[in-house]
Order: structure tokens, then C-alpha cells, then sequence
């Protein structure tokens, strides 16, 4: 198979389909038309998937993926403590607001 057909070009190639589906919607959100080839055609099976663009964007999508840490120890050492506090409190406050009020009337009202 090869990288390139008519005018689509093979970006990248990702081991789950989730991670590939993040990159493809980042590419879309800026304007790029991406192509999703699953690399398994069961449905549910997390085999991998395929980024296909069009040669038009290819430098451009190039240059986003380029800019995404892919290093997790990396990225945590960039971040600061304020960052884990702030993803902290979102957690907290989202759990938070799902709580179901019981007034333990036995359902009368």
C-alpha cells in the first residue's frame, strides 16, 4: 500500500482508534478535512487507525501533530502545581454537582 492516493497523503498512524480520533478532531478544529481508516474492520476492536489528508494540508496538519507532547513524564514536568490544582478542583466541583439529594421521606411527599 502506499503513503499517498490521488491526492490524500498517509499523516499518521496511531495504535488505538481513540488516539487517533483526538488528533483527527484537532486537525478538523482547525480547518483540516481528515480521513479515519480503521485498521480492523470488527466494530469495537481498538486495533489502531490510519490519518489520511489531503496534499493541500499536509504541511499544515504536519506541523499541528508536531506540537502535541507525546512524552507523558514530559508533560507532567511542565505542569505546574497550579495546573494539578486546577484539574483537581474541576474534578471535585464536577463530582459535586451530580449529587443526588435523598430528604429520606420514603417517597411522600
Amino acid at each position: 500500500m502506499t503513503d499517498h492516493v490521488d491526492n490524500w497523503h498517509k499523516l499518521a498512524r496511531f495504535d488505538t482508534n481513540m488516539q487517533g480520533e483526538l488528533h483527527a478532531n484537532l486537525l478538523r478544529n482547525n480547518g483540516i478535512t481528515v480521513s479515519l481508516q480503521p485498521l480492523s474492520a470488527i466494530p469495537g476492536m481498538n486495533s489502531g487507525i490510519v490519518l489520511w489528508v489531503e496534499d493541500t494540508d499536509l504541511a499544515e496538519a504536519q506541523r499541528i501533530l508536531d506540537t502535541i507532547p507525546t512524552d507523558g513524564a514530559a508533560l507532567l514536568d511542565e505542569m505546574s502545581d497550579a495546573d494539578f490544582d486546577a484539574l483537581s478542583a474541576n474534578q471535585s466541583n464536577a463530582t459535586q454537582g451530580n449529587s443526588i439529594i435523598d430528604d429520606n421521606n420514603g417517597g411522600n411527599d
